[in-house]
């Protein structure tokens, strides 16, 4: 029985598939450049590089600060489990809101990145941060706060809180 017969390729269809990755490539290069350009027109302002306290004005520098503000408070944590609950709860959103559980349907939305509701926010505030809930470090630091009074640290949270 004979070999199946393979087509042969000639050398334009391999100069063509070059030049159509190449130019594939160079789109996708240009276009962040071009949504950013935009994006930021349309809006006239941009997110600062840094938060006030100098750290990133991103997760990470959220939940640097918040590690700052917990060691002089003596609340206890690390970033890990801080990084770990705030994934789980928000997705790292800071504008997350739960309109669909226990919580909301009490009138009362679980918000933020580590989801505190607003009793609770108000509750364990810690002083020299935000009052805004939807506020990252702050946030971070009240829901610290509770975790540390309720379980003894945010690293001893594994679910909902």
């Amino acid at each position: 029985m004979p070999a199946a017969v393979q087509p042969r390729r000639t050398r334009n269809s391999r100069l063509v598939r070059a030049l159509v990755a190449a130019g594939t490539g160079a789109a996708v290069l240009a276009l962040p450049l071009i949504g950013a350009t935009s994006a930021s027109a349309a809006t006239g302002t941009s997110t600062p590089a840094t938060t006030t306290a100098g750290y990133p004005n991103n997760l990470d520098g959220w939940i640097r600060e918040s590690l700052a503000i917990m060691a002089e408070k003596g609340i206890p944590g690390t970033y890990n489990g801080i990084y770990r609950n705030i994934i789980r709860e928000s997705s790292g959103n800071p504008m997350a809101i739960n309109l669909w559980d226990s919580n909301a349907a009490k009138g009362i939305p679980s918000k933020g990145l580590l989801q505190v509701i607003d009793p609770t926010f108000n509750a364990y505030h810690v002083a020299g941060t935000s009052f805004n809930i939807y506020d990252p470090v702050a946030n971070i630091t009240a829901a610290c706060n509770y975790a540390a009074a309720r379980y003894g640290s945010i690293d001893n949270v594994f679910g909902a809180y």
